[in-house]
Parts: C-alpha cells; structure tokens; sequence
C-alpha cells in the first residue's frame, strides 16, 4: 500500500491532473494493478471516459476507473468503495504529488480491493477509481449520472480522500450525522493502535466549511440520496501546496488507517447483508 503511494506521487506523474500524460501514466499503472490483484471490471471494461467543460470553455475528458468483487450471499445490492486519484498537476514550474491527497486514498483502494478478493463480501463491491476530483467531483458525478447498476441497487458509498498523514492519529469519518443508521457501526468498531477514529464535519454546526459532506467525491453520492461514509484527516501544511510528498506522510498511520477503514467495511458489509441497512 505504502509503495502504491510513492509510485502514484512520484514526480514523474506530474501531478496526476485531469487530461494530462502524467494522469494517464498514473491510470496505466492503476489498471496493471487491477489486472495483477484479479478483479472483475464493470462492464465491457476498466476504464470508463466522461467529458466535461471547464468553467474557461475548454472540453476535457476523464476516465474513471471501475472494478468489480462480486458479493456471496447479496450480489445485486452494491457498496461502492471510491478514492480520487486525480491531482492539480503541475502549476508554475512546480509540481504537486498529492502524496496524501489523494494518492493515499487510491493507494488504500487497490490495498481494499486486494483484500476483497481473498475475502469476498456478502455484498458485490464496485471499486470507483475516480478522476477529475480537483475540477468540481466531475468523475463522482458522471458515475452518478450514469451508474453501471441501478441506482436502487447501491446501498452506500464509502469514500477516502486524505487518510495517510495525522501527526495526532486522528482519522475521521464523515456521514453519521446524516445518515444516523451508520452511528452504532462506527463507534463499535475494535480500534487500531495508533488510530482514533472520530465522527464529525458533517453537520454545519461549526460552520459550512468544517461540513465535509459535499467536499469530495461522497458528495455526488449524497446529492442523490446515496448514503455516504468519507475517511479523512483534516487540512495539514501540504494541502494542496508542492509540499504533499511521500516522504511527509505517517506511514504507521496510514497503515492504521487502511486497517480501520477495512473493519468499518466488514462491519457495514454483515449489517447490510441483515437487510438493516437502507
């Protein structure tokens, strides 16, 4: 997991923005990934392009990446898993890695994808490799759009941007509020050393933009009803600056973190396939 990250925020990506060599560079190495672990893709095919216009006019396309794990004992009702790996790219000869944001989170998807195909779910999980996060949740909202299954048949979305760098430990997770039947599955999760979980910033109680519900990809899920989970840490100094790097993540967080999240799948995945999810 931790090796996926250096290689998706290496400078030889480039920032990973939307459109670009060192985007496509980074989906190539994402699908070879997919190819190795053995997931299924959604429909004829990984890879899934959408197009969209930039607020200056310019048409760009994105291409999603989506896989599939087939569920057990559920198979026609879905959880999809999502992470962005898009970036700002490079902007005044300076590049921006996006180590945390977000190779992280798409690093901990092919870990959960790996995961899921040893230990298969009672749900089917689609794996959603989002583009375009960074132009307005432009990949999350063509999946939407145009989802693979029926919209009926998702149960949830669980999203992860941001979850390898906490000098304090403290992973969040965003959606209770909001989504109340998720509550008593948090907080009854085994903990991870080195990792507090902590709900919150999905409410406008301290101001909009400590709400983090609309803030990436959950968000296109939750305009539509879709109940969401999102995991992240909250802003540090490489937010968006050439500072997000590899080498400035916590890596036993990070570890911790993947850890967590994959016990608050299972958990969501055995009280879901009990029909008491929505």
């Amino acid at each position: 997991m931790v090796d996926a990250l250096f290689v998706l925020a290496a400078d030889s990506m480039e920032g990973r923005a939307v459109g670009t060599p060192g985007g496509a560079r980074a989906r190539r190495f994402l699908l070879s990934q997919l190819q190795a672990i053995g997931v299924a893709p959604v429909g004829n095919g990984f890879e899934h392009p959408f197009e969209f216009t930039t607020r200056q006019g310019t048409a760009v396309q994105g291409v999603n990446l989506l896989a599939q794990v087939r569920g057990t004992t559920d198979p026609d009702r879905f959880i999809v898993i999502s992470a962005h790996y898009d970036h700002v790219g490079v902007r005044n000869g300076e590049t921006y890695n996006g180590a945390d944001d977000n190779a992280s989170g798409t690093a901990a998807l092919l870990e959960l994808a790996r995961r899921l195909r040893a230990a298969p779910p009672r749900h089917s999980v689609i794996l959603a490799f989002f583009d375009a996060e960074e132009s307005g949740l432009r990949g999350a909202a063509a999946f939407v759009a145009a989802p693979p299954v029926a919209k009926e048949a998702i149960v949830m979305n669980l999203n992860m941007d941001m979850v390898s760098r906490s000098e304090t430990g403290v992973l969040w997770a965003a959606g209770a509020a909001p989504y109340p039947q998720f509550r008593p599955i948090l907080l009854g999760i085994e903990p991870v050393p080195g990792v507090t979980l902590k709900l919150g910033h999905d409410t406008d109680a301290d101001g909009p933009s400590n709400n983090w519900s609309g803030q990436s990809d959950q968000g296109a899920f939750h305009r539509v009803g879709i109940p969401f989970l999102y995991f992240g840490v909250e802003d540090h100094p490489g937010y968006h600056n050439p500072t997000d790097d590899p080498e400035a993540i916590t890596p036993q967080f990070y570890i911790g973190a993947i850890e967590t999240i994959w016990r608050v799948l299972r958990a969501l995945d055995a009280e879901g396939g009990g029909k008491s999810l929505p």
